[in-house]
């Protein structure tokens, strides 16, 4: 059998790895896709849909606003449900409030502060759990479940060939062998997430690579009116760089973890969605092992729904689906190595690949392009 050629070769289909495809195809260049699953199955549809672009700082803050404007190209090009929603926070208390205040403040002003009212109008909330919040204005929302499908029949469109249910079993320069042949080719992006220790252990092991495990559920609820936005809370802030990073985030840490030590434990990220069929999605906790249990501890549904409970105006959740999502964690928020020539491998490792995966990979193409001969086998696409 004679080997497939390409000028770029993606080891991986998900968010990360679509958006190396579509930065390489966007060049003219001739890109296969493989992936060992018969569709995309990962992390990159067990999300949020959230794009928190607002709350990142530095390297994440340059790669997602490089995703926003690819986000806002590809739901018209593609015909996806995007929207221009920002995000939302309620703030439930005095040193959450200051958090935010002090966010707001700095250059980039694009966070707009909220007082009670302006909360309760946006979100249907119970109006004693909320002091006032503010909307992160640059964010936008998608359908984890259906945005990704969309993008694979987008990119295929575009001449992408995926080669899926095809696990690759080795990768070097100018080459990748897989178990359904060997194919060659200029540059290979290596894009697999957490599965990177499968394919390349010593790398994973060397840059402290680890999976997280996170519980999540989707619920039905009989709400006055749609979350006008994606939902985030105190918990929330101490995570997301840009909040985390103020001085003012040790106080609501602090707090929080001596108030309810319980979802602490949890590493709780207590946010909410609302997909378009008016259900929400609950979450988050997290769990960092390099193989974390599959067993999720139903303490970490019920505090999703005690917390949901006390914020809501509802009388009750009718629980419809509960999952557990994995991604890669390390101790910097992005994997970027170049273990051998024309070979790259990115990942996101703080759980932000749907806000900033887009970005990392259109700066991975381009740096990976700028050093190497790899020839365009087409006219750019524009």
């Amino acid at each position: 059998m004679s080997a497939a050629h390409a000028d770029v070769v993606v080891v991986g289909s998900g968010i990360v790895g679509l958006g190396a495809a579509y930065a390489a195809v966007r060049r003219g260049l001739r890109v296969i896709v493989v992936d060992r699953t018969e569709t995309p199955v990962g992390s990159s549809i067990r999300n949020f849909g959230h794009l928190c672009i607002g709350a990142q700082t530095g390297e994440a803050r340059r790669y997602a606003d490089i995703a926003r404007e690819h986000w806002l190209r590809l739901a018209t090009d593609a015909g996806f449900r995007l929207r221009e929603s920002g995000t939302l926070i309620a703030a439930r208390h005095d040193d959450e409030l200051a958090l935010l205040e002090a966010a707001a403040g700095d250059s980039r002003d694009d966070i707009r502060l909220l007082d009670a009212d302006d909360v309760l109008h946006r979100a249907p909330l119970r109006a004693d759990a909320v002091r006032g919040g503010a909307l992160i204005e640059p964010d936008l929302q998608v359908d984890p479940r259906e945005v990704v499908p969309v993008l694979v029949r987008h990119l295929a469109s575009l001449g992408v060939v995926f080669r899926f249910r095809t696990a690759v079993t080795g990768v070097v320069t100018g080459r990748v062998e897989t178990t359904r042949g060997t194919i060659r080719t200029g540059h290979v992006i290596v894009a697999v997430n957490h599965d990177i220790d499968q394919l390349m252990p010593e790398l994973a092991e060397s840059a402290g690579i680890v999976r997280c495990a996170l519980d999540m559920m989707r619920v039905a609820a009989d709400l006055p009116s749609r979350l006008d936005a994606p939902l985030l809370t105190g918990w929330s802030l101490v995570r997301y760089g840009r909040f985390a990073a103020l001085d003012e985030a040790a106080a609501v840490r602090t707090r929080l973890h001596a108030d309810r030590p319980d979802l602490a434990a949890l590493d709780l990220n207590q946010m909410y969605t609302q997909l378009p069929d008016g259900t929400l999605i609950l979450g988050d906790s997290h769990a960092k092992a390099v193989q974390p249990s599959p067993f999720q501890p139903e303490a970490a549904f019920d505090a999703f729904v005690d917390e949901a409970m006390a914020l809501f105006q509802t009388d009750g959740f009718r629980v419809l689906e509960r999952w557990q999502g994995v991604y890669a964690a390390g101790p910097r928020e992005f994997l970027r190595e170049t273990p051998a020539e024309g070979v790259t491998v990115i990942s996101a490792t703080t759980g932000i690949g749907m806000t900033c995966g887009l970005g990392l990979a259109e700066s991975a193409i381009a740096d990976a392009l700028s050093t190497t001969s790899t020839t365009p086998a087409t006219e750019a696409l524009s």
